[in-house]
């Protein structure tokens, strides 16, 4: 699919079948590939919409909310190439009804133009589908007033990471600190580090990884690297690495980011064999080195435990400061899930292997 945008409110009066409602909210945008073969919208909503069920895509369409080429189709309505796909409902989409939450933040540091907080893993940037509270930014939107909006009407987000990754972002708290720190990161000239437990003993003690990234043709969960044929597709993506630590079946490396696409270093470190440790969506949450022993199986069983997500920390971040024109660099320890879940490692590799 391309051109695909999601949320924008828009009027919609003309197509609306109910009486005394005047406005419908675009909730989902999404054009057909040329080359689409004709596939009923059901199907084709089915592919795209993350947690949507046939039942309830087909109810939508039943009550006139799924429109093909701005008009109403029922739910056996044959998507082909071109059409442009809407679903719009009366009420506007959830992560636009911000709630402010009295949510505790781990701040790192802040002055009157921006604010740098060290996220937890577990907690949501910003709300969406099945996650309209508990995020960072009703957490944001209660400690600070008046944040800026970005261009997805987000306040002060000017850059985000994963829901289980743990780290360091920087927040605007006004538009000129919004417009400078954006451009920073449009012109790829901040610094970003992370750290990472990845699967497999990683040859080389440095590289670089590069590779157009978009989403994967049968699994539209997940992201993937474009070869061959097919390299023009998805956006350009480099990540630089390098290798930490050595604890035999693991590795832990350094990564740096010189473009910022969704899920980037766990869509790199995949493709070149070395898999985020435990990373679910990824397959990194089975046993992919190692022994077939029973106590072996049950060591990485632990390990899942006492670190239940990805194993990755955005652990550096560097930028320009908006006002003064002085680079700033903050870093945030290894959280405690990953230093432990590394401690068992390193036993581990001192004492069995060989």
């Amino acid at each position: 699919m391309k051109n695909i945008q999601k949320n924008t409110t828009m009027n919609f009066k003309e197509n609306s079948e109910e009486e005394g409602n005047d406005e419908l909210y675009e909730h989902y945008r999404f054009v057909a590939d040329k080359g689409q073969n004709p596939l009923r919208v059901d199907k084709f909503l089915m592919n795209l919409v993350q947690n949507a069920t046939r039942n309830k895509i087909q109810k939508a369409a039943a009550a006139g909310n799924i429109f093909v080429n701005d008009k109403p189709v029922k739910s056996n309505y044959k998507v082909k190439g071109g059409d442009v796909v809407t679903v719009l409902f009366e009420h506007p989409p959830y992560e636009y009804l911000l709630v402010p939450e009295n949510i505790p933040l781990d701040i790192v540091y802040e002055d009157e133009a921006l604010v740098v907080v060290n996220k937890p893993a577990g907690m949501v940037v910003h709300p969406g589908h099945g996650n309209y509270s508990g995020t960072l930014i009703n957490a944001l939107t209660y400690h600070f007033e008046n944040l800026p909006n970005n261009s997805s009407n987000r306040p002060g987000l000017v850059h985000r990471i994963d829901k289980d990754t743990s780290g360091l972002l920087v927040i605007a708290k006004t538009e000129e600190a919004m417009v400078h720190l954006a451009k920073q990161f449009f012109d790829k000239s901040t610094e970003r580090e992370y750290v990472a437990l990845v699967w497999g003993n990683v040859v080389n003690d440095e590289g670089i990884i590069e590779g157009n990234i978009g989403r994967h043709p049968k699994n539209r969960l997940q992201n993937t690297v474009f070869e061959g044929d097919e390299k023009e597709q998805g956006k350009p993506a480099i990540t630089r690495y390098k290798v930490l630590e050595r604890l035999g079946y693991v590795t832990l490396v350094s990564c740096r980011l010189e473009t910022g696409r969704t899920h980037q270093i766990r869509v790199h470190m995949k493709h070149i064999g070395h898999t985020l440790f435990n990373d679910e969506r990824y397959g990194g949450d089975k046993i992919l080195k190692g022994t077939t022993f029973t106590k072996y199986k049950q060591f990485v069983e632990n390990c899942f435990k006492v670190l239940p997500r990805q194993a990755l920390h955005a652990r550096t971040l560097g930028f320009i400061h908006p006002i003064s024109g002085e680079f700033m660099r903050f870093e945030s320890s290894i959280p405690e899930d990953m230093e432990t879940c590394l401690e068992k490692w390193r036993n581990y590799s001192q004492h069995v292997i060989e």
